[in-house]
């Protein structure tokens, strides 16, 4: 594994902004109904997308690290208390995000064994992006909603509802979010046609034949 300036940027960038989301309270979506979702898992998805597991591992320990300290300053509700007190139930779910995400991206663009970079199709990246940001959103509110379970700190007649509205909003705001920023960053057309990157390597490809 190769520890690049743009890896350590992106990092940087998107640890920040788990941070800011946290602080500021922009990273929860609050329904009418009073119903409350997450999407702070977003930017672990994103780490992991467009730098790999590493960058995805390290972004979802400072989220998991961040909600132990925030619980710890806040101690306002049941959740905050169990993160407090079993902080394994905030850090490992977290750290799982970004690997698991990158991995279903990896089997599903193909990348997964092969050494070096190929042109990818549009299409299919897309809709590899898509799948591995809902993954990663499941694996936390899955893994997190299951460790309040098994400890008993909350009855499984309150998690399992949960799991299945908030687990699925989720998701579906990590899947829009992921899809919006990583197209975007990496040039990827939501149509028809080559993205920019395709492009290179297509360019690299037949310069190297002449």
């Amino acid at each position: 594994m190769t520890i690049t300036v743009k890896k350590i940027a992106v990092i940087g960038v998107l640890s920040a902004v788990v941070i800011v989301l946290g602080m500021t309270g922009l990273g929860f979506i609050i329904f009418p109904s009073g119903a409350a979702i997450t999407i702070l898992q977003t930017p672990v998805i994103m780490g992991a997308i467009l730098e790999g597991p590493f960058a995805g591992f390290f972004i979802g320990l400072l989220f998991g690290i961040f909600s132990i300290v925030q619980s710890a300053l806040m101690a306002a509700t049941p959740i905050d208390m169990a993160f407090v007190t079993y902080p394994f139930i905030a850090i490992i779910p977290r750290i799982l995000i970004g690997p698991a995400a990158w991995l279903f991206y990896a089997l599903i663009t193909g990348q997964l064994l092969k050494k070096k970079a190929t042109a990818l199709n549009p299409v299919l990246e897309s809709t590899a992006i898509v799948i591995a940001a809902i993954i990663g959103s499941l694996v936390n509110t899955v893994l997190v909603l299951s460790g309040f379970g098994i400890l008993q700190l909350f009855s499984w007649k309150v998690i399992i509802p949960v799991a299945i509205t908030n687990g699925s909003l989720e998701a579906a705001c990590s899947a829009v979010l992921t899809f919006l920023v990583v197209t975007v960053w990496k040039h990827i057309p939501r149509g028809s046609g080559k993205s920019r990157i395709s492009k290179k390597f297509e360019e690299s490809a037949s310069q190297s034949k002449k």
